[in-house]
């Protein structure tokens, strides 16, 4: 069976997009002098704009370049017009997959960046788990994720692998939600739970239906109908405090996922 994807193919599309605007396009890639330094200490055009323009992806949307893409046009016409160096050089560099490894070695040391581990991958899970339990948009979750990742100086992983975070992350949280809302429930509670499903006498439908009825116009017989209802949510004798164990935003989809 396949694995339920946690973002929409737009959300993947947009998560680690390039900048689309003239002005964003300028304050990403526009370069510092120690920038420049070290660019102009490539040899060849060719290696000089290749290393340029690993240079910016790593700055954002901060993950490697992937062996034969093919960067943005905007990327390549800003890079190439701070350099003075035509675009159509690219192809040259794009050929040499090897220089594109060692200069990705270079930039890695020299930024301060270090790879996603498998250790980075179980601590991430963890501490996005806690936010998996306010919300259930994969979005929100990724987003977080990613903004965490660049503050910490991390090269961004292959999107399924970010995908796959906040999945289990998801995961996590969602159980959390479910044991704080049941660890507090005696077996006196379940029972009295589990009698809700029953089907009312002299009706066809459960106590769960009866008591999730609209209370009906102010009238004498749908007060006293109302109140009978309200004793028997009483009687439930349920914890103090059990709707304030679990965010709002995960109780309200839960209200509706039971209703």
């Amino acid at each position: 069976m396949p694995r339920r994807s946690l973002l929409t193919p737009a959300e993947r599309t947009g998560l680690l997009a390039f900048p689309t605007t003239d002005d964003e396009v300028i304050r990403h890639y526009t370069f510092s002098e120690p920038d420049l330094s070290a660019i102009r200490q490539r040899r060849g055009n060719h290696n000089r704009l290749g290393f340029a323009v690993q240079l910016c992806y790593l700055h954002y949307p901060g993950f490697a370049l992937p062996p034969d893409a093919e960067p943005p046009a905007p990327l390549l016409a800003i890079v190439g017009q701070q350099l003075r160096i035509k675009p159509d050089t690219w192809p040259q560099y794009a050929q040499r997959a090897e220089t594109r490894r060692e200069h990705l070695a270079e930039l890695q040391a020299w930024l301060n960046l270090s790879s996603f581990t498998i250790a980075d991958y179980r601590r991430f899970v963890h501490q996005l788990a806690e936010l998996a339990q306010q919300t259930d948009r994969g979005m929100v979750l990724a987003e977080a994720l990613v903004e965490m990742l660049r503050q910490q100086r991390i090269i961004m992983p292959a999107l399924d692998v970010i995908e796959r975070v906040c999945g289990e992350a998801f995961t996590r949280g969602t159980r959390q939600v479910y044991k704080a809302l049941t660890v507090p429930l005696s077996d006196h509670h379940r029972r009295s739970l589990d009698g809700l499903l029953a089907i009312r006498e002299g009706t066809k439908g459960s106590g769960l239906i009866w008591l999730r009825q609209p209370p009906g116009p102010p009238k004498p017989k749908h007060v006293l109908t109302h109140l009978e209802r309200l004793k028997t949510v009483r009687e439930l004798c349920l914890p103090d405090g059990s709707e304030r164990a679990i965010h709002q935003n995960r109780l309200l989809k839960l209200a509706r996922e039971g209703g």
